[in-house]
């Protein structure tokens, strides 16, 4: 474990100076919004600025989460129309630093490479327009129980999966079914991880969320 550890510093001090894929065409300008200061109703579980997660430590220093302006404003939406069931979003995850996710593919074994992001094609949420999240209920504040867990690799994260139980599939669906109807797709590998429609107009961004106002 403390091997893993050194390796995990090396990558993160030396992985810091490589470099985003360079991009041409023209693009929307980036205009990263956090997400509860349009909906203070969201709840937050940032998993990497905690060590409740695939890599077991923090990799965020700021437990926040960022969408470019239409998808965050997209979301709002299906955070209201989920209230009248009782539920609300929780978001795990939003905008990456591309820094991250060339870090998840460098430490993620290759038979699990499905669940990371190629960093040499950057990803759906170090442009912004992605998003890790489940359901809550607004009676409780407690995380609803999906079919597997945040970041879980296994099939169970799949959104096609029909195991678990009937409850389990039904609150997974609902939330797939609220999310597409403004505009998001879900990734075929992870029921949590929504691409909203626009994110090929945006570019790939390295910003640490302390430099985003």
């Amino acid at each position: 474990m403390k091997a893993f550890y050194l390796f995990l510093t090396c990558i993160i001090i030396f992985g810091c100076k490589a470099q985003p894929p360079q991009e041409t065409g023209n693009f929307k300008p980036t205009d990263l919004i956090e997400l509860i200061k349009l909906d203070t109703s969201i709840h937050l579980d940032i998993r990497y600025a905690t060590s409740n997660n695939f890599v077991g430590r923090p990799i965020y220093k700021e437990a926040r989460a960022f969408l470019q302006r239409p998808a965050a404003e997209a979301l709002i939406k299906v955070n209201a129309s989920l209230k009248p069931l009782g539920y609300g979003l929780v978001v795990f995850d939003g905008y990456r630093p591309w820094s991250v996710t060339k870090l998840f593919w460098d430490i993620t074994p290759d038979d699990k490479k499905q669940f990371v992001a190629d960093p040499s094609k950057g990803s759906r949420h170090n442009r912004g327009c992605a998003v890790d999240l489940s359901l809550y209920d607004l009676k409780t504040g407690k995380e609803i129980e999906m079919t597997g867990n945040y970041d879980e690799m296994t099939e169970r994260s799949y959104p096609s999966y029909t195991g678990g139980t009937e409850e389990q599939r039904k609150m997974r669906d609902l939330l797939r079914s609220k999310m597409e109807a403004q505009g998001f797709d879900v990734y075929e590998y992870e029921w949590w991880h929504f691409d909203y429609k626009d994110w090929k107009e945006y570019r790939i961004t390295n910003v640490p969320f302390s430099a985003i106002k």
